[in-house]
């Protein structure tokens, strides 16, 4: 794709001059239901300056600090390799801090909180919830769906990496929601149904790409490809990983 038809598609988002992109995580929570895999989205305020009213996966920038927050269980070591792979240089305590960050967006976000019944203490501030609900935080579950680096010229540049788990990696659901009210209205909606809905072309994307990895092993086992997204030159390109 050409740097023009990008910044057509996603021209909300544009800004002025180059601007170093930062880590992001984001969560792509499924569900196996009878009718097929669901997956959770969730509308952004309109008020926000990034990406104002479009459905979202829950997720957002990466906190370095992250990376000292114990687990009950690891990073999959081919998913760990995969975060490390790819453009830039990613230590073993990035690739986690990014990890964690998507499991601590999904509970701020959206009230769900990913890992294991039991004793969990951090004085960590953001964390304060897995200690409250009895959850130790867990990554085994997590699969890298894909990776995307916004196109320079943004208002904000992340470096996005795209997870998954499935709803039963939940350990406990609140019925509130997340602390940040960050989303509007979550729901969870075919694959199919998402891809139609009001997502960011990036999202409608990787929903595409999740889409393929279901069909080929609907149980996405650990070290499967991953795309990754970026621009080269003037072309927006996909590679794997």
């Amino acid at each position: 794709m050409k740097k023009s038809e990008v910044d057509r598609l996603e021209g909300y988002a544009l800004g002025k001059g180059p601007a170093r992109p930062r880590d992001a995580a984001t969560l792509i929570l499924l569900d196996r239901r009878a009718s097929g895999v669901h997956v959770l989205i969730g509308r952004r305020h309109a008020a926000h300056a990034f990406m104002p009213g479009k459905f979202v996966f829950p997720g957002g920038r990466t906190d370095p600090a992250d990376s000292r927050v114990p687990v009950a269980s690891p990073l999959d070591p081919q998913e760990e390799a995969k975060l490390m792979a790819g453009a830039g240089r990613t230590s073993h305590a990035r690739a986690r801090a990014i990890a964690l960050s998507a499991v601590r967006e999904t509970y701020e976000e959206a009230g769900l909180l990913i890992g294991e019944k039991g004793g969990f203490e951090t004085r960590k501030s953001d964390w304060q919830g897995f200690c409250q609900h009895g959850v130790r935080p867990s990554l085994a579950g997590l699969r890298m769906i894909a990776r995307a680096i916004t196109p320079p010229g943004r208002v904000r540049r992340f470096d996005t990496r795209f997870l998954s788990a499935w709803r039963e990696d939940v350990a406990v659901e609140l019925p509130q929601g997340g602390p940040t009210n960050e989303l509007e209205e979550l729901v969870w909606l075919p694959v199919a149904e998402a891809k139609e809905a009001d997502v960011p072309a990036i999202t409608k994307t990787i929903l595409g790409e999740l889409e393929m990895q279901l069909a080929a092993d609907p149980t996405l086992p650990p070290g499967l490809p991953t795309p990754f997204y970026r621009m080269i030159g003037k072309r927006f390109i996909r590679e794997l990983l």
